[in-house]
């Protein structure tokens, strides 16, 4: 039934759930609108879109209306993929950041056009077998009539409110006199309510060609922001064929370019030169090989992931084994490094997982970025905008850099795996550049040791940082962060895990239902029947 070890390791807040329908996310009131969808006669597709839509509402700390989105389907024996990240305003150049050192975090600047609503409505008519307003039926319940916040969703919540306090309309929005609320406070948002409404009535329409296309465009015009109607207009979501890289016996896949889950095939092309299973999947040496295989991949991921249309080297170079063989002669197993990216042979974010009794079973993923995203709330809508643009670089002939009419580099990215090209699991780890990183070591956990995927999300985790920084979290023995730092590794043992190590879900395939998963570092759950 199973090919992995049913122990529990680890200190976790919750055990698996097993149905032959699952829904797992990071909010539970989420999680429970898609298992609704489910008990209603809709499929894993109509579960993962109305989770998605009520996530805008009931965890905007992470993702709203304004965000973006990708998916990974597994549908009758095949994947299918979903890119709907928007593009930069085409009227947008690197001259408008002359004099900067970086791309700004908040403000018109970094924004791009939100491609969620897109995903939703792709989703649903591609795949979904409901009416596409009855998804949205939780979330403006939950808009108008109010929910309670949960722990962790508040807590960003208070933080957010100190970033974005010179920005009236997120103030207006979303706190109560400057006040953010608390956990088990009840919040409504009426103007949220209405949005929602008009873009389920229009079938998306009103968000890109009507009146909600007009208030954003009239914002930027009146705030200095350069997004315009034909802007919002001219924004496609995309249909891509995924990115798969072979891993012991299972198949990891990713949406291919703009998004950064080029950087998980690539650590685990590296690491599969080595024999992980010969060790203690919490061992140093492991943690030290993993780590060093982390830090190539991003140094690759960084200088050639961009907009497809402007990178300068295929994938298919990047994942050619002899190239990965070369890069994993790199690593040094007794000493930490700094790596430069190598010269291959031409050739806040939520995650949530769905799966049905048919054999369906969803990834899908959406985020504004940074918490609330750019500060921007176009009023009276509760649109919060996203801050994608940030990801861009203003570094002269870089592939990346920001100009009009680009998808930026994105983090935001949903995985899946197979073994054979049947489906075995939908996961994903949400959390800016800890993304890769998540789905590499949940990917090990399970390929080279048997953990399970409760066992694999509950562990400890390492993140990458930038040279030879290495955050780590508590539950490693002595030995292992003694042992990283003797091999030269800037190690910083931090306690703040739901902060920065992720947030997880997956959903394991059995022989006849689902194991359903949920990250002990979010609010979420994993629920079925």
């Amino acid at each position: 039934m199973s090919d992995f070890d049913w122990t529990f390791p680890y200190s976790s807040q919750r055990m698996p759930v097993l149905g032959r329908n699952v829904v797992a996310t990071s909010q539970p009131l989420a999680a429970q609108a898609g298992l609704h969808m489910l008990r209603q006669g809709g499929n894993a597709a109509d579960a993962a879109v109305a989770a998605a839509i009520t996530l805008t509402v009931v965890e905007p700390t992470s993702n709203g209306i304004g965000s973006d989105a990708f998916t990974i389907i597994y549908k009758d024996g095949e994947l299918h993929g979903l890119n709907a990240s928007g593009r930069s305003p085409r009227a947008l150049s690197s001259a408008h950041f002359a004099g900067m050192k970086d791309m700004p975090r908040l403000g018109w600047g970094p924004i791009t056009v939100p491609g969620a609503v897109s995903a939703w409505i792709a989703v649903s008519q591609r795949f979904g077998r409901l009416p596409l307003e009855k998804l949205f039926e939780p979330a403006i319940e939950y808009a108008s009539k109010g929910f309670l916040v949960s722990p962790q969703t508040a807590a960003s919540w208070q933080r957010a409110a100190k970033i974005y306090e010179d920005y009236p309309d997120w103030q207006r929005t979303f706190t109560s006199g400057g006040r953010p609320p608390k956990a088990g406070e009840r919040f409504a948002c009426a103007a949220q309510a209405e949005t929602l409404e008009k873009i389920a009535a229009s079938n998306g329409e009103a968000f890109y060609r009507g009146e909600l296309a007009q208030r954003i465009a009239a914002a930027a015009k009146a705030q200095g922001g350069l997004m315009t109607t034909d802007d919002l207009a001219s924004h496609e979501c995309t249909w891509v064929e995924p990115i798969s890289i072979d891993y012991r016996d299972l198949t990891l896949h990713e949406i291919p370019p703009n998004g950064q889950g080029l950087a998980a095939l690539l650590m685990l092309g590296i690491i599969r030169h080595f024999p992980l299973a010969d060790l203690d999947p919490d061992c140093p040496d492991a943690i030290h090989l993993q780590i060093e295989a982390m830090k190539l991949a991003f140094a690759d991921a960084h200088r050639y992931i961009a907009d497809p249309a402007h990178m300068d080297v295929d994938v298919s170079q990047l994942l050619d084994d002899s190239y990965l063989e070369s890069r994993a002669k790199l690593i040094d197993p007794d000493r930490a490094q700094d790596f430069k990216h190598g010269s291959p042979r031409k050739g806040g974010t939520v995650l949530l997982c769905a799966a049905d009794a048919e054999g369906c079973m969803v990834s899908f993923i959406q985020s504004n970025y940074a918490g609330f995203g750019s500060g921007v709330v176009i009023p009276g809508t509760g649109i919060a905008m996203q801050n994608r643009g940030a990801c861009f670089t203003l570094e002269e002939g870089h592939p990346n850099r920001v100009g009009g009419g680009k998808r930026p580099y994105h983090t935001i990215i949903p995985a899946f795996v197979t073994r054979n090209r049947e489906s075995v699991m939908a996961f994903g780890v949400m959390g800016g550049a800890m993304q890769p990183q998540g789905h590499g070591q949940v990917m090990i956990r399970l390929a080279d040791h048997g953990q399970n995927p409760q066992a694999a999300l509950d562990a400890p985790r390492w993140q990458v940082t930038g040279g030879m920084k290495v955050r780590i979290e508590p539950g490693f023995s002595d030995d292992v962060y003694d042992t990283l730092r003797n091999r030269g590794h800037n190690l910083e043992i931090d306690t703040r895990r739901w902060v920065l190590f992720g947030g997880g879900q997956a959903i394991y395939r059995l022989d006849d239902g689902y194991l359903g998963a949920s990250d002990l570092r979010r609010d979420g759950q994993a629920v079925g029947f």
